[in-house]
Order: C-alpha cells, then structure tokens, then sequence
C-alpha cells in the first residue's frame, strides 16, 4: 500500500483531483447511509442541493490528494502551489507572542492550511505550528501520517492528555496551534451547542486553550482550486472567547464560526462527515431534542 501511495504522491494534482472527484460520486452512488446523511446535513443548514452537489467530487478530491500532501518531500517548497488571502491577520498576532489558534473546519483542504503555515511563518516569526491528530490505527499508514505532519516548523500532539500540555506550552511559548473543532469529541470532553441549528456535540478545547493562555483566535481554511491549480488559504478574524464565558457560549460562538466558513464555500465542505454523532460511552438520553431541519430541500 506505500508503494501505490509513493506511486500516487508522484502524479500531477489534477490528475489526482479528477480521479477523486469520480470516486466521490461512485462512493455517493453506492452508499446509501451515506448519502441520507449528506442530504440530511444539507437540509439542516437550510441549503439548496445546487449550492452543494459539488461537494460529492470535493470529497474524493480531498482523499486523493493527501499522498501529494503526505509524501512531498519535506524540503521540497509548496511555492506557487499556494496563495494567501489574509496572512497580514497571522503576521499582526505573532506580533503580539500571545500564542495563536488556527481554526478551520472540514472544509476544503485543511491538510494544506498547516504547511502553508509552518512554510511561511514557522521560521521567519519563530513560531512553528502544532497540530493536533489522532493517530491512525494501520501502523504503515500511521508511519506516513506521522512523517508527513513531521516538517519544518510543524509538530503534532496526540489527542490525549499529554497532547493538551504540549499545545498549551507551544501557545504560552507565543507558538501557533491547529484544530479543527468542529470534530466530535470523546464523551467528557465536549458540551452540547447548536451547529446549523441542531444541537451537535462540540469540543470544549479551543475554548480552553484560549481561556487558559490568552491566546489569540484566527479561521483558516485552504480553498481547493480547480484543475490542479493548487490552494488559497484564507485567514478571517476569530471569535473573541473571555475568561468568564461559559463552555456552552463558547461553543455556539465556535460552531457560528464554522458556519461562516463552510458558507463561504458550500460546495467544498465535507456534508457527508457524522457530525451529529453521539460520543461514545454517552447515555443517547443526554442528548438534546434536534431541532427540525429548514424548510429548504436538499436534493434539487
């Protein structure tokens, strides 16, 4: 299997999107839990199906370009590959040697946002990324996984306890961290806030960190252009988090965040991800009832 992803990381990026967007469609056609899903979350933003439909192909885009990602030689520079839109919001916190948040959902491709990052700023503001991650479960593709998180300027921290107390001595040491909060976080480890309109499990992290060290709080999200050309990141201002918000006010000023971003670029977010989800080992009973979905269909 490392070897057919050696062989992939080798094609030009067009040649990778378009054999992903046709799997995209073929995995939409084939699965119809997941396609109830992808209707159903679509429906609960109150979305038409045109503004939408394109995010079938981006799905698959976003798979078949992870060996590029993964396995481009770390000294090999994205150049041109990138564009930024906002980076001045980025230069003007590491100013500030607060720590910095990066917050994107899964929109588009976030893989790109971290080494566009570490490739601009990590040596030149002396302040690398860390990126939090769950480690895969296959040891070869957790060995690529990890190589490839593993460039200049860029760390990674595992999702566990310990991965927590290396992002908050990166954000006090005036350092950058990267999450995607709208993930479904383990039972304990998050609240109930609304996410288009419909109580979601959200992550109580960011808002700690943010809390806990006075960081500040940037969006991020990597638009995917077409025919190969490669990315433009985007950087918006983020959410102000106080020290006396609460967990849940927090959380819907996050998710109203995501929001905003994945409206940006409908046609590029991942509709099919389970965000909705119970965490494991909570009592269904806990959750809140859902909200019904806009009037709008989602399947025109």
């Amino acid at each position: 299997m490392f070897v057919l992803l050696r062989l992939l990381s080798k094609c030009p990026l067009r040649l990778l999107h378009a054999f992903g967007a046709l799997a995209g469609w073929l995995t939409f056609l084939a699965s119809s839990t997941y396609r109830r899903r992808y209707r159903a979350n679509v429906a609960q933003a109150g979305l038409a199906w045109p503004a939408v439909r394109g995010g079938v192909a981006a799905a698959g885009r976003m798979i078949a370009e992870l060996p590029w990602l993964w396995l481009r030689p770390p000294g090999t520079p994205l150049g041109e590959r990138v564009s930024w839109d906002g980076a001045e919001l980025i230069a003007q916190a590491l100013q500030e040697r607060r720590g910095l948040v990066l917050m994107t959902p899964h929109l588009a491709c976030f893989e790109i946002c971290a080494q566009a990052y570490a490739e601009r700023f990590a040596e030149s503001a002396k302040a690398p990324i860390t990126v939090l991650f769950r480690p895969a479960r296959q040891a070869w593709l957790r060995e690529v996984v990890d190589g490839s998180r593993g460039r200049p300027g860029l760390d990674t921290a595992p999702a566990n306890l310990a991965g927590v107390r290396q992002m908050i001595r990166a954000l006090r040491q005036g350092h950058t961290i990267g999450l995607l909060p709208d993930q479904v976080p383990p039972d304990g480890l998050g609240v109930w806030a609304p996410f288009f309109g419909r109580e979601a499990y959200t992550m109580t992290l960011a808002s700690r960190l943010l809390q806990q060290t006075g960081a500040r709080a940037l969006l991020i999200w990597g638009e995917r252009l077409e025919k190969g050309r490669g990315y433009v990141v985007h950087v918006r201002p983020g959410p102000e988090i106080g020290r006396e918000i609460t967990p849940e006010s927090a959380a819907l000023l996050i998710n109203q965040s995501m929001e905003q971003l994945i409206c940006l670029a409908p046609s590029q977010y991942l509709w099919g991800y389970h965000r909705y989800k119970q965490p494991r080992g909570l009592d269904i009973a806990a959750a809140p009832a859902a909200a019904p979905a806009p009037a709008a269909e989602a399947e025109r």
